[in-house]
C-alpha cells in the first residue's frame, strides 16, 4: 500500500513539463542479484578472496567500490573493481530478471507523454546491457551516481519523481527537489524508507502506474 502522497506543488519540479520520472536500476527495475552473485563468485575464484556473496546481494545499492572495500585492502580495490567490471557483461546480464511492474511502469510514463530516465550507481554501459536484455527502453541512462549525487542528474533532466528502493535513492530525490517514490523490493523496508523521507512507499512497481496516473492528474489540475 502507498503512503499518503504530498501535493505535487510542494516540489520544485512538479509543474514542469513534460513529465519526467527517474528510476533506479538494481532492485527497482531489475532483480540483478543472480547476476551480481555470479560475477562475484568468479571474482572470488580468481582472486582467492573469501566473499560472502549472499551478504553482497542483500545490501545492493551503494557503489561497487564500497562493497569491495569489505573484502579487499583499500589499495587493491581499484584494480579489483576494474576486473569485476570486465567480468560483468559475461556473467551478470543473462541471469538477471525484470522486477514485476518494471516494464509497465516505464510504459506508464510514456503513455502520459513523459520521459523515463534511469539514474544508477552502476556503470551506465552495464545498466544499458541489462535494460536492452530485458526490453526496457528508457529515454536516458545515467550511471556512476550515488545518493545525493543522483540529484545532479535528476535536476539536469527536470525530473519531478525519482523511484528507488534504497535510502540513498530517497536522499537523491530530496537533493533534487523531486518527489521520492520508494519500493520495498530492495534491502530497505517501508519503515526505514519513510523515516528517510520517502513521500510515497509502494510494495512493488506493480502499484506505480496507478499512482503515477493520480500524480499526473493532480499536478495538471
Amino acid at each position: 500500500m502507498a503512503s499518503t502522497v504530498q501535493r505535487p506543488d510542494r516540489h520544485p519540479h512538479a509543474q514542469r513539463h513534460p513529465l519526467t520520472v527517474g528510476f533506479d536500476l538494481d532492485m527497482t527495475l531489475v532483480d540483478s542479484r543472480p547476476g551480481i552473485a555470479a560475477a562475484f563468485r568468479v571474482l572470488a575464484a580468481e582472486t582467492g578472496a573469501s566473499i560472502d556473496v549472499d551478504l553482497v546481494v542483500n545490501r545492493l545499492g551503494p557503489p561497487l567500490e564500497t562493497e569491495l572495500a569489505h573484502w579487499f585492502p583499500a589499495g587493491e580495490v581499484p584494480a579489483v573493481a576494474a576486473r569485476y567490471r570486465e567480468l560483468y557483461p559475461d556473467h551478470a546480464i543473462t541471469p538477471s530478471t525484470a522486477l514485476a511492474g518494471a516494464r509497465e511502469s516505464v510504459a506508464a510514463v510514456r503513455a502520459l507523454g513523459g520521459r523515463a530516465i534511469v539514474v544508477t550507481a552502476k556503470q551506465a554501459a552495464h545498466a544499458k546491457l541489462h535494460l536492452d536484455h530485458l526490453g526496457i527502453e528508457p529515454d536516458a541512462v545515467i550511471g556512476r551516481l550515488w545518493a545525493e549525487a543522483k540529484g545532479d542528474a535528476l535536476r539536469e533532466h527536470g525530473a519531478q519523481v525519482y523511484v528507488g528502493d534504497h535510502l540513498g535513492d530517497v536522499r537523491g530525490a530530496r537533493a533534487a527537489g523531486a518527489l521520492s517514490v520508494a519500493v520495498t523490493t530492495g534491502p530497505c523496508d517501508a519503515t526505514e524508507l519513510r523515516a528517510a523521507g520517502a513521500d510515497v512507499v509502494l510494495e512493488a512497481l506493480t502499484g506505480f502506474p496507478a499512482w503515477l496516473a493520480s500524480f499526473d492528474a493532480a499536478r495538471a489540475g
